[in-house]
């Protein structure tokens, strides 16, 4: 998939589908899966080189990992419609004895998840341990990782930080969804981060910013300019500026759509903000 307009569309219908699935079970979290809907669609139908069937090996090709598990709406929705399980199976989130649940796992062993995730902090290790295993196997595949900016007030994210800038852990692409929300408002209100753009240069990590996080052509070509900088003894930071909630007018700009679910009046909206593209589950 290569045309611009092929791939806004794939989000529009990733959004409809975030909407649904939230809904129908009254649980989950829409905003910031609506906030990285365009992040998701260009990493898994341009950015990475991923092979066309799913093993836990991952030899041979790009891996990605998802920190903030709590989006998980969006990982499913992206990992179904790319192919790796039916598109149906959606209608099964977050239900008993589901394979997507919550919070992304493994033991279900549903394609495409890797590791379970969603205890925050802890991604940025995992992509790190996977990012030396590819240099071990003279596998020259590169390691994507998507972590929010709330998630930064975890402490472990920058031991480990540090240690991939001090190993020269050069085959890693780290993406902040820079949204500035979190569950319990502002991030400049919970606990500010200052400047994250040189908080991650002061350790030692290359950075590209992205100002124009929801737009796919500025993806596209902010996450060219990341791969260019890999390979160069620094690991790479990719700084995505987004709005949580894009896409549907009344969940944007705030943390309200952190963790709750439309009613059915505030679905229909939604829906219609979002006009059918590819057809629903």
């Amino acid at each position: 998939m290569s045309n611009t307009q092929q791939l806004e569309d794939l989000t529009t219908q990733v959004r409809r589908d975030i909407l649904r699935m939230v809904h129908k079970v009254n649980s989950g979290h829409p905003g910031g899966s609506l906030g990285c809907a365009e992040f998701f669609v260009a990493l898994y139908n341009e950015i990475m080189d991923r092979k066309d069937t799913f093993d836990m090996d991952g030899m041979g090709e790009d891996l990605f990992f998802l920190s903030n598990g709590h989006i998980s709406p969006v990982f499913y929705s992206v990992l179904a419609r790319a192919g790796y399980f039916p598109v149906e199976e959606l209608n099964t989130f977050r239900l008993i004895d589901s394979r997507l649940q919550g919070h992304p796992t493994t033991h279900e062993g549903l394609p495409g998840i890797r590791v379970a995730s969603g205890s925050l902090g802890q991604g940025m290790s995992v992509a790190i341990g996977a990012a030396q295993a590819k240099k071990l196997n003279n596998d020259s595949h590169l390691i994507y990782s998507l972590h929010g900016d709330g998630e930064l007030q975890e402490g472990q994210n920058w031991e480990a930080i540090m240690y991939a800038a001090g190993n020269k852990v050069d085959n890693l692409i780290s993406t902040i969804d820079l949204n500035g929300q979190q569950i319990d408002g502002a991030t400049d209100d919970v606990l500010p981060l200052g400047s994250v753009k040189e908080k991650f240069q002061a350790f030692g990590w290359t950075v590209v910013e992205i100002e124009q996080g929801n737009d796919i052509e500025a993806i596209l070509e902010g996450m060219a300019v990341a791969k260019s900088k890999t390979g160069q003894g620094k690991p790479v930071c990719v700084l995505l500026k987004t709005v949580m909630g894009n896409g549907v007018d009344f969940m944007m700009h705030t943390h309200a759509w952190h963790g709750k679910a439309p009613n059915d009046e505030q679905l229909a909206i939604g829906l219609e903000q979002n006009a059918e593209t590819l057809g629903d589950y």
